[in-house]
């Protein structure tokens, strides 16, 4: 294998371009990329479709071709066209998959929902982006029964007004279908993004993302044609759309997707049945995956060659167990909605993991530590991580309607992450928090990460969560917030243990000179700590 200085060096984006079949300067359409492109061959298999009832399908891309191109007729028969908004708000569901990739084929604008958002929430993505079309279940369309709203709904659960199902309409239409001639840099998908602050931003991915993430899927993910991936995240989130959906599809994989719960050891199962050889899922899973026990684990055959973690930095304990027991360590990874996934561990490599490390930049783009002049930090020191644009390759066209957000993350052509990070001497990156939940303290910037990380290490605690509280003398001290495990009680005593742990194994100036026990951390909808919510009631305090 491969050193990662070779792969930097040999990196060619024409080499890339062989790799897609649409002109990343003109012409191009995603689900040409993710779909038609696969289909020639009748027995080539893209998905394997199970759900917790163990019901199952096994769609080859010929089906997903036929069924997407039905799809597509039956959107322009709505009045769809290029350009509207199409929004999709389901589960794990064939009927959603075929809606996005028929969605792109009309050159329409795909909008992912999250089944677990409340009515504002929902209406203020649809009102937002003036969608055009919901697709959704009669589950999830009662939350809208008290809202008023202008779109069309299509129920893959109901019937049309001419008394169809779902598949009894969409099959009614022609299996033949001119895909729209699309330009690379037209918008494909407004993905809202989950801010610790302010309203949700529909952040664009242009047409020619298949492109521009060809070398995270490639090099990252090191999917290939003949690996079965499985990706848990959840279609309604930018993580599992692309790398864990659109990814496979892309470079002509087999995909499993599983409709269910997320349980350890129903995890366990679908490695076993479909032979898994490439997976993904955030750091919380994977904790929860080794808490089963490895008694457990060894009642499956797993023979996933590849493990793939992004969201939240991975601890080490876990990445250790995981090589271990499977022989291969998780390789983490770090991206965000607009910058696409730029530090990471790479699978195709022959590399040091250091767990608990983001990992390397990424092939092809310019990966910076910002200060906040837009001067490259030193190594060692905390900066911004940030992402060149200067040469248009990045898949990201800005935020739906909202320019001025745009330009309060741009920092001459360089886009703010608004996370930290530091480099070490070998050139890994480390997560060192949000831009705005760095502590300063004596003249110290902490990034709370670091500190959590530390924390999580040791036995007692099952989460930690950092943030900086107001103290008259240093500015802030930090304060961590703990989730202890079952097997453990809250004491004094304990307090002092933790603090003492971090201060011996971190540092003297980071350690926690205050903590607080708590039942459970306030969270995101997709399972981020909301730090800012801990931190503004420690102000609040103050008041």
């Amino acid at each position: 294998m491969m050193k990662y200085e070779e792969l930097i060096e040999n990196f060619s984006w024409t080499e890339t371009r062989r790799q897609v079949v649409g002109d990343p300067d003109g012409v191009f359409n995603l689900a040409i990329e993710i779909c038609d492109k696969w289909a020639d061959d009748p027995n080539r298999i893209a998905v394997y479709w199970e759900d917790e009832a163990g019901k199952e399908e096994v769609w080859t891309y010929k089906k997903l071709k036929e069924k997407t191109n039905q799809m597509a007729n039956a959107l322009k028969s709505m009045g769809i066209k290029k350009g509207d908004r199409v929004a999709g708000l389901l589960g794990k569901d064939m009927e959603l998959v075929v809606t996005i990739i028929a969605t792109l084929k009309i050159g329409a604008v795909y909008v992912p929902l999250f089944t677990a958002f409340g009515p504002d929430a929902l209406m203020y993505r649809l009102g937002d982006v003036k969608a055009n079309l919901l697709v959704t279940n009669k589950e999830q369309v009662r939350k809208l029964d008290d809202q008023n709203y202008s779109f069309e709904i299509l129920l893959v659960d109901g019937l049309t007004s001419n008394g169809e199902s779902f598949w009894e309409f969409v099959e009614s239409f022609s299996i033949d279908y001119e895909v729209e001639n699309t330009l690379a840099i037209e918008p494909a998908i407004i993905q809202y993004t989950s801010g610790t602050t302010g309203l949700p931003k529909g952040a664009i991915t242009k047409q020619q993302s298949g492109y521009s993430l060809y070398p995270y899927y490639k090099f990252a993910m090191h999917i290939e044609e003949d690996d079965v991936f499985f990706g848990g995240a959840d279609l309604g989130w930018s993580y599992g759309l692309g790398p864990c959906t659109l990814a496979p599809l892309s470079l002509g994989a087999k995909t499993v997707i599983y409709k269910g719960p997320f349980e350890p050891e129903r995890v366990f199962q679908v490695l076993d049945k479909y032979q898994v050889t490439n997976f993904a899922y955030a750091p919380t899973a994977y904790r929860m995956m080794m808490a089963t026990g490895i008694e457990t684990m060894r009642k499956y055959n797993i023979k996933v060659k590849k493990f793939n973690s992004a969201g939240e930095p991975l601890d080490g304990e876990v990445v250790r167990f995981f090589e271990e027991h499977f022989g291969r360590a998780i390789y983490d990874h770090y991206g965000a909605t607009e910058i696409g996934m730029i530090v990471n561990n790479y699978n195709i490599l022959d590399m040091e993991i250091k767990p608990g490390s983001m990992g390397l930049p990424i092939p092809g783009f310019n990966v910076a530590l910002l200060d906040e002049e837009g001067n490259n930090v030193q190594k060692g020191e905390v900066g911004q991580i940030a992402l060149d644009t200067s040469d248009g390759l990045t898949h990201f066209a800005g935020y739906w309607n909202n320019t001025e957000k745009l330009q309060e993350k741009m920092l001459g052509n360089w886009f703010l992450s608004g996370d930290l990070a530091k480099q070490d001497e070998d050139g890994y990156f480390w997560f060192q928090g949000r831009a705005d939940d760095v502590i300063t303290s004596a003249g110290y910037r902490i990034g709370p990460t670091e500190v959590e990380a530390s924390l999580n290490e040791h036995p007692a605690v099952l989460e930690a969560a950092v943030v900086g509280k107001p103290d008259e003398l240093k500015g802030e001290i930090v304060k961590a917030f703990v989730v202890l495990n079952e097997t453990h009680t809250p004491s004094d005593e304990l307090k002092e243990e933790l603090s003492l742990f971090v201060k011996h194994n971190l540092s003297k100036h980071q350690y926690p000179r205050e903590i607080e026990f708590l039942e459970a951390f306030p969270k995101t909808q997709s399972g981020k700590t909301q730090r800012y919510l801990l931190k503004k009631r420690e102000y609040e305090k103050q008041q």
